[in-house]
């Protein structure tokens, strides 16, 4: 009977946590994102005048809005631990950052990890599934200027073309350096078995923990945010003038990003805001 009660007073205080948690986050987004839009708003002259101050000062607030998003899983004693090489010398330089995907929560994972790396965040372009578009945050990275992709064979070749045309848009207009994307093209557990049946196929590695990289993406961001060179080599310079009219190096550097779970138990965007599973340290290394 004891023990009854007391597993009953446990449940009943994860339950009384969960719903502060959830009216807490729910306060914060009612304020910061009309907030954020609001701010934005009323500087649309400085937009016409200055677009870069403009570009500039969106970065710092997206910035903060990604910080109150890491706050959820701090306070709830979700931490990162990061290892491999230090990529903050190249945060003013352009990069591409390719990630493994296994939940919801790999983004607010990264969102956490890269609060210290200098401009990294406020210069940085999303690409993530359409249906991120829908979320209470899908307002916000549709005006910072992220991209949203869908899956599926129907698509895949138009999303290729949209996304080229998004980056020659949006890409060097808004001065960004890093460019985030998830080339798995989905979650580890609905992608694993369709990888490794292709993989024994082509005689190719058999994966437990990531899956083979779809490449349609990453190849349309090498050819467009890198030159071609007369032999058809992706050179380093894009000949596009930055703010200051000098010619941009391009994309320099491939960060890789891998994302790791205590005992492969990926948390979960459900989990960042009920806090429901006890504190836990998530491994990020870099490449």
């Amino acid at each position: 009977m004891a023990q009854l009660l007391d597993g009953a007073g446990k449940l009943g205080w994860v339950l009384l946590k969960s719903v502060i948690r959830f009216l807490f986050m729910l306060c914060n987004n009612c304020v910061a994102i009309p907030s954020y839009c609001l701010y934005l708003l009323l500087l649309q002259p400085l937009r016409i005048w200055d677009s870069p101050t403009f570009w500039y000062i969106e970065g710092v607030m997206f910035k903060w809005m990604l910080a109150m998003v890491s706050s959820w899983g701090w306070i709830a004693g979700y931490t990162v631990t990061e290892w491999g090489d230090d990529v903050r010398p190249i945060t003013e330089e352009e990069a591409m950052v390719i990630v493994n995907h296994q939940s919801t929560g790999d983004v607010c994972t990264l969102m956490m990890c890269l609060q210290d790396k200098g401009m990294a965040l406020q210069k940085m372009m999303w690409l993530m599934d359409h249906v991120f578009k829908y979320t209470n945050f899908g307002l916000v990275s549709l005006i910072h200027g992220d991209f949203f992709i869908r899956q599926g064979k129907a698509y895949r070749d138009k999303q290729l073309v949209y996304l080229k045309d998004h980056l020659e848009k949006y890409y060097h207009n808004r001065d960004r350096k890093w460019i985030v994307l998830f080339p798995e093209g989905g979650f580890l557990r609905k992608r694993r078995e369709t990888s490794q049946l292709f993989a024994k196929k082509h005689s190719l590695p058999h994966l437990n923990h990531v899956t083979l990289p779809r490449l349609g993406a990453t190849q349309v961001i090498l050819k467009t945010l890198c030159a071609q060179q007369e032999n058809g080599s992706v050179g380093c310079e894009t000949g596009t003038p930055n703010k200051t009219g000098n010619k941009r190096k391009g994309l320099q550097w491939v960060v890789d990003v891998t994302i790791a779970y205590p005992k492969a138990r990926p948390m979960d965007i459900q989990t960042w805001i009920f806090g429901y599973r006890p504190p836990t340290i998530t491994h990020v290394h870099y490449r």
